[in-house]
């Protein structure tokens, strides 16, 4: 039976903490192995359930493991942030609108960064 304040978390907040547990793991792991390691009192029922989601999203892999799955991350911390980034970006229409807010809030240090990206060899 799933604990009453599994369904109290925001969605977010939990699949980031699988995802932190899958990263440090450093290898697949089974839904009961991402629990243990979670030590949060979150019935494998839920972790199961964010599992199957983060897959449904492309956000983790799984691969066989005796009757279930053994799931790990498809991209670092770094490569899930940037994705977000593309899909906030995808759902608004004017991009060059977003992209140019974007930038006029960047820190000074980030919009070096930015710069060096873009302009490589200057």
């Amino acid at each position: 039976m799933s604990d009453p304040k599994d369904e109290r978390r925001p969605a977010g907040e939990l699949e980031a903490s699988v995802m932190g547990a899958l990263w440090a793991a450093g290898g697949p792991q089974t839904p009961g192995q991402v629990q243990l390691s979670l030590g949060a009192g979150l019935a494998r029922t839920t972790v199961t359930t964010i599992l199957s989601r983060l897959h449904e999203k492309g956000i983790v892999g799984r691969r066989r493991e005796g009757r279930g799955f053994a799931y790990f991350p498809v991209q670092d911390a770094q490569g899930l942030t940037a994705r977000r980034m593309h899909t906030e970006l995808d759902r608004d229409a004017d991009r060059e609108t977003v992209l140019a807010r974007f930038v006029a809030q960047l820190s000074a240090d980030d919009e070096r960064v930015l710069r060096d990206l873009l302009e490589p060899g200057d």
